[in-house]
């Protein structure tokens, strides 16, 4: 079997940039374009589903179709991950599904924002709900196989490393291309088109681009050439059940639960902290977004200096240390006696460096699981693995979005306050540090002295 070469490798990575643009748009544009805030609402942008606690007085309906989503995706992750480890395709066992996912994800995903019907109604609520959980769908039959592929494709711990950097390169660069939106439906409106109009062509044009990203690997990576696995003949919940024996494995996924809740809800919450806590226009989204995603790339030649001298665990834990520390400031922006740029400034350096930490070490830990599992049992369940850590942090963001759609309407008709986002903040900075205290358990020693041995 052939090994990638960098260049090959970059463009693997870039498929994942692909899809983290489309992710980037719903994480970060779907509450904000269907729970606008009274100060959106005053500029003209109507509420497209109905609005308020309509569930059982505590739950909104973009929350539950959040949630759902997020629970119907989690539930897929093993399915599609056991056709991938099971199939039989003369062209690999993974890249036929990302040809199969690819533009149909694009699609799907400018589909969400496109609610057809007129402002206020149950039907475009309908509309919303079966367009996510169709997104979710495709999105897991793309990401669940190309993060197995990229277990299979590094054949040494320093491949898996180098990989995991460009993938983590690519997918902040994409989520980059998310937040520049607002600059381009910007654009859009001051050309004379409606908010509406605006913002679902800027969403058109990042999908097609995004499009192109993801079809890298699939016209540039041979995967027999470089790949030769045998298809795993257990079922889903054989192989799932499999996975989730391994103790280390357990850990990681503990901990990552709450960081995803952590994360997703402030990620989520971002443009309210721009717009609402720091009175900032909403233009300053895109260039705080960007330079957060900027600077991050600073810092990932030392990471992967430092990570070879301390492991990957210790340098987790330090990232899970500054995200509390990122977002508890972030939940008192806006009542310091600091020009509001400064503290958008503060909470980009403060959120740079875990960001890039994050983005590179979680995936390349999962790997080392897999290949030590595999050195374990003989069976290479690297996309099953992958799905379990997918399937149980997609269940965490299904309750972040739950949460935030609950905590941040604290204080206010169903529409997002500035006293419901601070509250988000600080919930955020907890969570962070409970999945912190719940790696400390992580084993890393002994994965590491096997797969080396």
């Amino acid at each position: 079997m052939k090994s990638l070469t960098k260049g090959k490798m970059w463009l693997f990575a870039i498929g994942q940039g692909g899809y983290a643009i489309l992710s980037g748009l719903i994480g970060s544009w779907l509450v904000y374009f269907y729970q606008p805030t009274q100060e959106l609402v005053a500029q003209g942008q109507s509420a497209l589903i109905p609005q308020g606690k309509v569930i059982f007085g505590v739950l909104t309906i973009l929350g539950l179709i959040a949630a759902a989503g997020r629970i119907f995706d989690a539930v897929t992750d093993p399915l599609i991950a056991s056709w991938s480890d099971k199939c039989k395709s003369k062209n690999g066992r993974r890249i036929p599904f990302l040809k199969a996912a690819a533009l149909p994800l694009a699609v799907v995903t400018v589909l969400v924002f496109s609610a057809p019907f007129s402002a206020g109604s149950a039907a475009n609520g309908i509309w919303v709900f079966a367009m996510v959980a169709l997104y979710y769908f495709l999105i897991t039959a793309y990401c669940t196989p190309f993060t197995a592929l990229y277990a299979e494709l590094g054949k040494t711990a320093e491949e898996r490393m180098f990989l995991s950097t460009a993938m983590s390169l690519t997918f902040i660069v994409g989520t980059a291309f998310a937040y520049v939106a607002p600059a381009l439906w910007d654009i859009f409106i001051g050309m004379g088109m409606g908010r509406f109009s605006a913002i679902r062509l800027a969403m058109t044009l990042l999908a097609g681009i995004a499009t192109l990203a993801m079809f890298c690997p699939v016209f540039f990576i041979k995967e027999t050439d470089y790949v030769e696995a045998k298809p795993v003949e257990s079922t889903a919940m054989q192989s799932l059940a499999a996975t989730f024996k391994n103790k280390d494995f357990r850990i990681f996924v503990g901990s990552d639960i709450f960081y995803w809740i952590g994360l997703t809800m402030f990620q989520t919450g971002l443009p309210f902290f721009v717009t609402t806590l720091m009175k900032l226009d909403e233009g300053w989204n895109t260039i705080l977004f960007v330079g957060m995603t900027a600077l991050s790339l600073v810092f990932y030649v030392p990471i992967n200096f430092v990570t070879g001298k301390v492991g990957k665990k210790k340098m987790v834990l330090f990232a899970f240390i500054m995200f509390t520390v990122t977002f508890a400031f972030t939940s008192i922006t806006g009542t310091l006696a600091l020009p509001p740029v400064v503290q958008g400034v503060l909470v980009v350096v403060l959120g740079s460096l875990p960001m890039a930490i994050f983005g590179i070490l979680p995936q390349a830990m999962v790997a080392d699981v897999a290949e030590y599992e595999a050195a374990e049992t003989g069976e290479n369940r690297q996309g099953m693995f992958f799905a379990a850590r997918t399937f149980c942090f997609k269940l965490g963001q299904s309750l972040a979005m739950l949460l935030f759609t609950s905590l941040s309407t604290i204080g206010g008709s169903g529409v997002t306050t500035e006293s419901g986002v601070r509250i988000v903040a600080v919930a955020s900075a907890i969570l962070c540090l409970v999945g912190g205290i719940v790696l400390i358990a992580f084993n890393e020693k002994k994965i590491l002295a096997k797969i080396t041995k």
